[in-house]
């Protein structure tokens, strides 16, 4: 259907239909036709002017004409238009520069000035860095330089300066090269990868975590240092390869004693509790792992068994967030409680291999320190036979160990267990009036103990096994210390030096 409009001036004209309120409700509705179809009146232009007055219900008439100009008069001022939501843009222009930096107008709130919502296409406002190096990540801004952390590259740009100036002092640049100038790569293919959350900083040292190169970084000025290597670079480099696309990696400065933290969740759901310490040390099983660097001793010095969300230091203190509450550390006086949930045993995981070439047998274990540390597990490395003929003609293994911790979850004792090394206190027995320990004892402050084999198998030709001999016997022995569940429970145990006699067999 054709419709004609005779109009006076060729000015700016808008055609519009007309639509009211029928008996159908907003849909266009004809006496005697019914419904008309095919017309959405829900679109944005349809319903921004009331017609309901102007509409017949007649579909040859109910038409209106939007004037631009001012009364109608030729080259009269033109209203302004705006955004006409129903307008659809067939090529649009819109990109991600995700390797780019732009900035805005000034702000000063001392002068009332606030040009952050403006950004003039007339003036250089962005800077680039190099798109081999991903996507950027982080920004931080040192003194008059700005710090910034690529996927796979750390870069330092000037700011409100530049390198190169003119015999005059000026410098040869553009006012977008004046904030943020000269962009210079720090040397070394080191990033921040997809986990920005791990960075931290501490006076003029940064760090972070590039899990791509399994690497934990430690930055001052422009050299980078790899701290996963010192001593950690097994672990975590199995850790972030089993991170996956889910894994989460946060890191806080703790300034209260002065380490770096890093908590490492592997299905990247941070709980809100704390975890058992045994989880890490003595299975592996454990789905998060938050452990402390500290640069005193330039190593890697504890886990932690809390997960957080969130960890940063304010005025001294240090702080994490989980659970969606902010908790202060260092506050209260019973040791191994995280977020309301205390766990009343910490554990010391080491190794005992004096002249590493040879095969001996470990006859004791001493420690110095303060009393309530007991022997969890202490296994020897893994020799193997070939047995023929076997059930299955594999390689057997076997291991010389002791277990036994018979406590119950209350921390009282289902008896003494002669195969275990109890603490000082907890292995206390009577046997005909005379007191005797059952684990570590005590000489010159310094806690000693036999070590009792309860090897379960024994070895194809042993003759003499078990708890029939004294020691472990291998090249190597792995020792797991923890603190018991009665003596000073939740109070300060410390452990200095452990030592252990052996003999060359």
């Amino acid at each position: 259907m054709a419709l004609t409009i005779d109009v006076n001036y060729f000015n700016s004209f808008y055609l519009k239909r007309v639509y009211g309120t029928g008996p159908l409700g907003n849909i266009p509705y004809v006496e005697g036709q019914g419904p008309v179809h095919g017309i959405n009146p829900d679109s944005a232009w349809e319903t921004a002017i009331d017609y309901e007055s102007n509409f017949s219900g007649n579909v040859e008439r109910d038409w209106v004409i939007e004037e631009a100009r001012i009364r109608a008069g030729y080259n009269n001022t033109s209203v302004d238009f705006g955004v006409k939501a129903y307008i659809v843009e067939d090529n649009p222009n819109q990109q991600r520069l995700t390797n780019t930096l732009i900035y805005s107008g000034i702000f000063n709130s001392r002068t009332g000035v606030n040009n952050t919502n403006e950004f003039s296409v007339g003036e250089e406002i962005t800077r680039g860095v190099d798109p081999v190096g991903g996507t950027i990540q982080r920004l931080y801004a040192e003194d008059t330089n700005l710090i910034v952390f690529q996927q796979r590259k750390v870069n330092v740009a000037l700011i409100d300066k530049d390198a190169i100036y003119t015999a005059e002092g000026l410098g040869i640049s553009t006012s977008g090269n004046q904030v943020i100038g000269q962009i210079t790569p720090i040397p070394g293919n080191w990033g921040i990868g997809e986990n920005p959350e791990s960075f931290a900083v501490y006076g003029y040292t940064k760090y972070f975590v590039d899990k791509e190169q399994n690497a934990v970084l430690k930055m001052e000025g422009t050299n980078i240092q790899d701290i996963a290597s010192a001593g950690m670079m097994d672990f975590f480099r199995d850790r972030f390869a089993g991170l996956g696309t889910k894994g989460s990696i946060v890191g806080g400065y703790d300034i209260y004693n002065k380490n770096y933290v890093v908590s490492i969740s592997s299905d990247g759901r941070f709980e809100s509790k704390s975890i058992e310490p045994s989880d890490n040390i003595l299975t592996g099983e454990a789905r998060a792992w938050t452990l402390a660097w500290d640069d005193r001793v330039a190593g890697w010095t504890t886990f932690f068994n809390y997960i957080p969300t969130n960890m940063f230091s304010c005025i001294g203190r240090f702080y994490s967030t989980a659970g969606g509450g902010v908790w202060q550390h260092y506050t209260n006086s019973l040791r191994n409680s995280y977020y309301n949930e205390p766990s009343d045993t910490s554990y010391v995981k080491f190794v005992f291999n004096p002249e590493p070439n040879l095969v001996k047998t470990f006859k004791t274990i001493n420690y110095e320190g303060s009393n309530g540390w007991d022997v969890v597990q202490l296994v020897s490395d893994q020799t193997g036979e070939i047995e023929f003929p076997s059930a299955s003609g594999l390689y057997q293994t076997y291991d010389d160990e002791i277990t036994g911790d018979v406590r119950l979850e209350d921390g009282t004792s289902s008896g003494i267990d002669y195969r275990a090394i109890y603490s000082y206190d907890e292995g206390l027995y009577t046997d005909g009036g005379v007191e005797y320990r059952a684990g570590f004892d005590r000489k010159q402050n310094k806690y000693w103990a036999v070590i009792p084999n309860n090897t379960v198998t024994p070895i194809p030709g042993e003759v003499i096994w078990g708890n029939q001999t004294v020691g472990i016997k291998g090249y190597y022995t792995t020792v797991v210390m923890g603190t018991d569940k009665t003596t000073n429970l939740g109070g300060l145990k410390s452990l200095f030096a452990t030592s252990s006699e052996f003999i060359i067999k």
